[in-house]
Protein backbone atom coordinates (compact mmCIF):
# COMPACT_ATOMS: atom_id res chain seq x y z
CA UNK A 1 0.00 0.00 0.00
CA UNK A 2 1.60 3.22 -1.22
CA UNK A 3 0.41 5.54 1.20
CA UNK A 4 1.72 2.89 4.00
CA UNK A 5 5.14 3.45 2.76
CA UNK A 6 5.04 6.88 2.45
CA UNK A 7 4.20 7.27 6.21
CA UNK A 8 6.13 4.32 7.53
CA UNK A 9 9.25 4.97 5.42
CA UNK A 10 10.96 7.86 7.37
CA UNK A 11 11.96 7.24 10.79
CA UNK A 12 11.46 10.82 10.34
CA UNK A 13 9.76 10.25 13.65
CA UNK A 14 12.76 10.45 15.05
CA UNK A 15 13.18 14.21 15.09
CA UNK A 16 14.68 14.80 11.74
CA UNK A 17 13.15 16.13 8.33
CA UNK A 18 14.82 17.19 5.20
CA UNK A 19 16.74 20.21 5.81
CA UNK A 20 16.45 20.11 8.51
CA UNK A 21 19.50 20.03 9.81
CA UNK A 22 19.20 16.98 12.35
CA UNK A 23 19.44 13.64 10.05
CA UNK A 24 23.35 13.33 10.99
CA UNK A 25 23.49 13.68 14.16
CA UNK A 26 20.55 11.15 14.75
CA UNK A 27 21.93 8.58 12.38
CA UNK A 28 25.20 9.58 14.26
CA UNK A 29 23.82 8.35 17.74
CA UNK A 30 23.12 5.13 16.10
CA UNK A 31 26.41 4.16 15.21
CA UNK A 32 27.88 6.47 18.24
CA UNK A 33 28.28 3.58 20.53
CA UNK A 34 30.78 1.58 18.28
CA UNK A 35 33.95 3.66 19.33
CA UNK A 36 33.00 3.34 23.01
CA UNK A 37 32.13 -0.42 22.41
CA UNK A 38 36.30 -0.20 21.18
CA UNK A 39 37.00 2.13 23.72
CA UNK A 40 35.69 -0.75 26.31
CA UNK A 41 37.59 -3.67 24.72
CA UNK A 42 40.95 -1.25 25.05
CA UNK A 43 40.37 -0.55 28.59
CA UNK A 44 39.35 -3.82 29.32
CA UNK A 45 42.64 -5.26 27.79
CA UNK A 46 44.78 -2.86 29.67
CA UNK A 47 42.92 -3.68 33.31
CA UNK A 48 43.58 -7.73 33.08
CA UNK A 49 44.84 -9.35 30.01
CA UNK A 50 42.32 -12.11 30.31
CA UNK A 51 39.58 -10.08 28.91
CA UNK A 52 40.83 -10.45 25.66
CA UNK A 53 40.87 -14.20 25.63
CA UNK A 54 38.49 -15.72 23.63
CA UNK A 55 37.14 -18.01 26.41
CA UNK A 56 36.29 -14.18 28.37
CA UNK A 57 34.80 -13.05 25.65
CA UNK A 58 32.84 -15.84 24.47
CA UNK A 59 31.11 -15.97 27.91
CA UNK A 60 30.80 -12.19 28.04
CA UNK A 61 28.31 -12.90 25.28
CA UNK A 62 26.73 -15.47 26.19
CA UNK A 63 25.74 -14.07 29.57
CA UNK A 64 24.22 -10.88 27.53
CA UNK A 65 21.95 -13.52 25.02
CA UNK A 66 19.16 -13.21 27.42
CA UNK A 67 19.41 -9.70 28.14
CA UNK A 68 19.45 -9.31 24.26
CA UNK A 69 16.77 -10.89 23.53
CA UNK A 70 14.71 -8.58 25.83
CA UNK A 71 16.17 -5.58 24.58
CA UNK A 72 15.28 -6.47 21.26
CA UNK A 73 11.52 -7.71 22.63
CA UNK A 74 11.43 -4.00 24.48
CA UNK A 75 13.01 -2.17 21.59
CA UNK A 76 10.23 -3.16 19.20
CA UNK A 77 7.74 -2.58 21.84
CA UNK A 78 8.89 1.28 22.34
CA UNK A 79 9.60 1.90 18.84
CA UNK A 80 5.50 0.82 18.64
CA UNK A 81 5.10 3.53 21.60
CA UNK A 82 4.66 1.28 24.20
CA UNK A 83 5.76 -0.43 27.23
CA UNK A 84 5.90 -3.66 28.30
CA UNK A 85 7.59 -3.89 31.53
CA UNK A 86 6.08 -7.57 32.42
CA UNK A 87 9.13 -8.95 30.04
CA UNK A 88 11.08 -9.43 33.59
CA UNK A 89 8.24 -11.88 35.00
CA UNK A 90 7.85 -13.76 31.60
CA UNK A 91 11.22 -14.70 31.33
CA UNK A 92 10.70 -16.61 35.00
CA UNK A 93 7.48 -17.76 34.87
CA UNK A 94 7.45 -19.06 31.13
CA UNK A 95 9.99 -21.76 32.19
CA UNK A 96 9.05 -22.02 35.43
CA UNK A 97 5.92 -22.88 34.54
CA UNK A 98 6.52 -25.25 31.80
CA UNK A 99 9.50 -27.29 34.31
CA UNK A 100 6.95 -27.53 36.89
CA UNK A 101 4.18 -29.07 34.26
CA UNK A 102 6.82 -31.81 33.27
CA UNK A 103 9.08 -32.83 36.22
CA UNK A 104 7.38 -34.78 39.02
CA UNK A 105 6.37 -33.55 42.20
CA UNK A 106 9.31 -34.37 44.24
CA UNK A 107 11.65 -31.91 42.20
CA UNK A 108 9.12 -29.18 42.87
CA UNK A 109 6.72 -30.18 39.73
CA UNK A 110 2.86 -29.07 40.28
CA UNK A 111 2.47 -33.24 39.98
CA UNK A 112 0.75 -33.21 36.22
CA UNK A 113 4.56 -35.24 34.56
CA UNK A 114 3.35 -34.20 31.11
CA UNK A 115 5.76 -35.29 28.17
CA UNK A 116 9.04 -33.72 28.36
CA UNK A 117 8.70 -33.15 24.64
CA UNK A 118 6.60 -31.00 25.45
CA UNK A 119 8.18 -28.71 27.99
CA UNK A 120 9.95 -26.14 25.06
CA UNK A 121 6.45 -25.34 23.41
CA UNK A 122 4.80 -24.91 26.43
CA UNK A 123 7.14 -22.32 27.60
CA UNK A 124 7.06 -20.65 24.24
CA UNK A 125 3.13 -20.50 24.32
CA UNK A 126 2.89 -18.90 27.80
CA UNK A 127 4.88 -16.11 26.44
CA UNK A 128 2.57 -15.35 23.44
CA UNK A 129 -0.77 -15.48 25.88
CA UNK A 130 1.18 -13.24 28.10
CA UNK A 131 1.65 -10.84 25.19
CA UNK A 132 -1.98 -11.46 23.94
CA UNK A 133 -3.12 -11.08 27.13
CA UNK A 134 -1.25 -7.73 27.80
CA UNK A 135 -2.13 -6.52 24.27
CA UNK A 136 -6.12 -7.39 24.77
CA UNK A 137 -6.06 -4.89 28.31
CA UNK A 138 -4.27 -2.26 26.13
CA UNK A 139 -6.27 -2.34 22.84
CA UNK A 140 -9.50 -3.43 23.54
CA UNK A 141 -9.80 -2.05 27.12
CA UNK A 142 -8.34 1.14 26.59
CA UNK A 143 -5.67 1.11 29.26
CA UNK A 144 -2.15 2.64 30.06
CA UNK A 145 0.46 -0.09 28.50
CA UNK A 146 2.91 1.29 31.63
CA UNK A 147 0.41 0.44 34.71
CA UNK A 148 -1.42 -2.51 32.67
CA UNK A 149 2.19 -4.16 32.01
CA UNK A 150 3.78 -3.20 35.77
CA UNK A 151 0.38 -4.62 37.06
CA UNK A 152 1.46 -7.94 34.98
CA UNK A 153 4.70 -8.00 36.19
CA UNK A 154 3.31 -8.45 39.74
CA UNK A 155 0.92 -11.11 39.19
CA UNK A 156 3.10 -13.16 37.11
CA UNK A 157 6.05 -12.66 39.84
CA UNK A 158 3.33 -14.13 41.91
CA UNK A 159 2.47 -16.84 40.01
CA UNK A 160 6.02 -17.88 39.37
CA UNK A 161 6.88 -18.03 43.22
CA UNK A 162 3.30 -19.49 43.85
CA UNK A 163 4.34 -22.52 41.25
CA UNK A 164 7.88 -22.79 42.25
CA UNK A 165 7.01 -22.94 45.98
CA UNK A 166 10.33 -20.04 46.60
CA UNK A 167 12.28 -22.89 45.69
CA UNK A 168 14.72 -23.69 42.44
CA UNK A 169 13.64 -25.93 39.87
CA UNK A 170 16.01 -29.14 38.87
CA UNK A 171 15.98 -31.77 37.33
CA UNK A 172 15.36 -29.84 33.92
CA UNK A 173 14.34 -32.07 31.05
CA UNK A 174 17.37 -32.26 28.11
CA UNK A 175 15.13 -30.85 25.48
CA UNK A 176 14.87 -27.58 27.96
CA UNK A 177 18.10 -27.38 28.59
CA UNK A 178 19.85 -28.14 24.97
CA UNK A 179 19.12 -24.43 23.38
CA UNK A 180 21.05 -22.73 26.74
CA UNK A 181 23.92 -25.32 26.92
CA UNK A 182 24.71 -26.30 23.05
CA UNK A 183 27.53 -25.23 21.21
CA UNK A 184 27.53 -24.71 17.36
CA UNK A 185 30.18 -24.37 15.23
CA UNK A 186 32.35 -23.70 18.52
CA UNK A 187 30.60 -20.72 19.66
CA UNK A 188 27.22 -21.38 22.31
CA UNK A 189 24.03 -21.84 20.45
CA UNK A 190 22.47 -19.29 22.77
CA UNK A 191 24.92 -16.77 20.94
CA UNK A 192 23.67 -17.84 17.32
CA UNK A 193 19.82 -17.78 18.19
CA UNK A 194 20.37 -13.92 19.33
CA UNK A 195 22.02 -12.90 16.89
CA UNK A 196 19.71 -14.56 13.92
CA UNK A 197 16.73 -12.60 16.08
CA UNK A 198 18.53 -9.20 15.91
CA UNK A 199 19.69 -9.68 12.17
CA UNK A 200 15.95 -10.96 11.66
CA UNK A 201 14.23 -7.51 13.35
CA UNK A 202 16.67 -5.15 11.82
CA UNK A 203 15.84 -6.66 8.48
CA UNK A 204 11.89 -6.81 8.75
CA UNK A 205 12.32 -3.34 10.38
CA UNK A 206 14.17 -1.82 7.66
CA UNK A 207 12.81 -3.39 4.93
CA UNK A 208 9.42 -4.70 5.02
CA UNK A 209 5.97 -2.59 5.19
CA UNK A 210 4.96 -4.48 8.12
CA UNK A 211 8.19 -4.08 10.17
CA UNK A 212 8.08 0.05 8.78
CA UNK A 213 4.48 0.55 10.07
CA UNK A 214 6.30 -0.17 13.80
CA UNK A 215 8.00 3.36 13.32
CA UNK A 216 4.83 5.08 11.73
CA UNK A 217 2.81 3.93 14.75
CA UNK A 218 5.32 4.86 17.75
CA UNK A 219 5.75 8.14 15.44
CA UNK A 220 2.10 9.23 14.74
CA UNK A 221 -0.64 6.98 15.44
CA UNK A 222 -3.55 8.88 13.94
CA UNK A 223 -1.65 9.64 10.89
CA UNK A 224 -0.72 5.58 10.32
CA UNK A 225 -4.03 4.95 10.78
CA UNK A 226 -4.96 7.33 8.76
CA UNK A 227 -2.67 5.61 6.06
CA UNK A 228 -4.44 2.12 6.14
CA UNK A 229 -2.15 0.80 8.87
CA UNK A 230 -3.86 -1.20 11.06
CA UNK A 231 -2.39 0.05 14.46
CA UNK A 232 -4.14 -1.96 16.75
CA UNK A 233 -3.12 -5.45 14.98
CA UNK A 234 0.39 -4.21 14.29
CA UNK A 235 0.40 -3.23 18.01
CA UNK A 236 -1.20 -6.49 19.44
CA UNK A 237 1.69 -9.09 17.18
CA UNK A 238 4.31 -6.30 18.53
CA UNK A 239 3.34 -7.10 22.20
CA UNK A 240 3.19 -10.94 21.69
CA UNK A 241 6.35 -11.41 19.84
CA UNK A 242 7.55 -9.65 22.72
CA UNK A 243 6.40 -11.74 25.37
CA UNK A 244 7.46 -14.97 22.76
CA UNK A 245 11.23 -13.68 22.94
CA UNK A 246 11.03 -13.26 26.97
CA UNK A 247 9.92 -16.94 26.31
CA UNK A 248 12.73 -17.88 24.71
CA UNK A 249 14.98 -15.82 26.82
CA UNK A 250 13.68 -17.64 30.18
CA UNK A 251 14.96 -21.23 28.02
CA UNK A 252 18.12 -19.82 27.21
CA UNK A 253 18.69 -18.90 30.97
CA UNK A 254 17.45 -22.29 32.17
CA UNK A 255 19.37 -23.67 29.76
CA UNK A 256 22.85 -21.75 30.68
CA UNK A 257 22.22 -22.01 34.46
CA UNK A 258 21.15 -26.14 34.82
CA UNK A 259 17.82 -24.55 36.41
CA UNK A 260 14.86 -22.17 36.98
CA UNK A 261 15.44 -19.98 39.75
CA UNK A 262 12.40 -19.02 42.03
CA UNK A 263 13.58 -15.48 41.01
CA UNK A 264 14.19 -15.93 37.71
CA UNK A 265 14.68 -12.23 35.90
CA UNK A 266 13.97 -10.39 39.01
CA UNK A 267 15.31 -6.54 38.50
CA UNK A 268 16.12 -7.46 34.74
CA UNK A 269 13.54 -4.56 33.35
CA UNK A 270 16.13 -1.90 34.85
CA UNK A 271 18.97 -3.43 32.83
CA UNK A 272 16.51 -3.94 29.55
CA UNK A 273 15.73 0.01 29.40
CA UNK A 274 19.34 0.82 30.30
CA UNK A 275 20.38 -1.08 27.03
CA UNK A 276 17.36 0.39 24.66
CA UNK A 277 17.78 3.91 26.31
CA UNK A 278 21.82 4.25 25.74
CA UNK A 279 21.22 2.35 22.22
CA UNK A 280 18.81 4.98 21.05
CA UNK A 281 15.80 3.76 21.61
CA UNK A 282 13.43 7.01 22.59
CA UNK A 283 10.76 5.99 25.03
CA UNK A 284 8.37 8.24 22.75
CA UNK A 285 8.12 5.72 20.10
CA UNK A 286 8.95 5.62 16.30
CA UNK A 287 12.87 6.44 17.21
CA UNK A 288 15.54 4.23 17.47
CA UNK A 289 17.58 1.14 15.54
CA UNK A 290 17.58 -2.50 16.84
CA UNK A 291 21.34 -2.05 15.76
CA UNK A 292 21.81 0.46 18.49
CA UNK A 293 19.97 -1.47 21.07
CA UNK A 294 22.29 -4.05 20.55
CA UNK A 295 25.06 -1.99 20.91
CA UNK A 296 23.73 -0.78 24.18
CA UNK A 297 23.62 -4.60 25.14
CA UNK A 298 27.12 -5.24 24.38
CA UNK A 299 28.44 -1.94 26.16
CA UNK A 300 26.76 -3.31 29.39
CA UNK A 301 28.35 -6.80 29.17
CA UNK A 302 31.58 -5.24 28.58
CA UNK A 303 31.40 -2.72 31.63
CA UNK A 304 30.21 -5.45 33.43
CA UNK A 305 32.62 -7.57 32.75
CA UNK A 306 35.73 -4.61 33.46
CA UNK A 307 34.38 -4.16 36.62
CA UNK A 308 34.44 -7.46 37.52
CA UNK A 309 37.58 -8.14 36.58
CA UNK A 310 38.40 -4.85 37.95
CA UNK A 311 37.23 -5.98 41.60
CA UNK A 312 34.71 -3.65 41.78
CA UNK A 313 31.33 -4.63 43.97
CA UNK A 314 28.38 -5.84 42.28
CA UNK A 315 26.22 -3.35 44.62
CA UNK A 316 27.73 -0.82 42.64
CA UNK A 317 26.92 -1.59 39.40
CA UNK A 318 23.37 -0.87 39.40
CA UNK A 319 24.50 2.53 40.57
CA UNK A 320 26.52 3.06 37.51
CA UNK A 321 23.85 2.06 34.78
CA UNK A 322 21.68 4.43 36.37
CA UNK A 323 23.79 7.06 35.37
CA UNK A 324 25.07 5.29 32.15
CA UNK A 325 21.13 5.95 31.65
CA UNK A 326 20.87 9.87 32.88
CA UNK A 327 24.46 10.34 30.38
CA UNK A 328 22.23 8.85 27.21
CA UNK A 329 19.57 11.07 27.99
CA UNK A 330 21.41 13.89 28.25
CA UNK A 331 22.90 12.84 25.08
CA UNK A 332 19.43 11.87 23.02
CA UNK A 333 18.55 15.55 24.36
CA UNK A 334 21.61 16.73 22.63
CA UNK A 335 21.38 15.16 19.16
CA UNK A 336 17.65 14.66 18.71
CA UNK A 337 16.62 18.67 20.22
CA UNK A 338 13.80 16.65 22.28
CA UNK A 339 13.79 15.20 25.53
CA UNK A 340 12.45 11.67 26.18
CA UNK A 341 9.49 12.13 28.62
Amino acid sequence: MTGTETIAKPPRTGGTRPGGGRLPLARLRDFALVPAILLLVVVGALIDPVFLSAANITNVLQQQTELALLVLAEAIILIAGKFDLSLESTIGLAPALAVALVIPAASNGLGTELPAGLAIGLCLLTGLAIGAFNGLLILRFKLSAFIVTLGMLIVLRGLQIGITGGQNLFDIPPSVLYLGSAVWLGVPASIWISGSLFVLGIVALGYFRHGRSVYAIGGNTDAARAAGIRTDRVVWVVLMIGGLLAALAGLLMTGRLGSVAAAQGDGMIFTVFAAAVIGGISLDGGKGTLFGALCGVVVLGLINNILTLAGVSAQWIQAIYGAIILVALILARLTSGKAQD
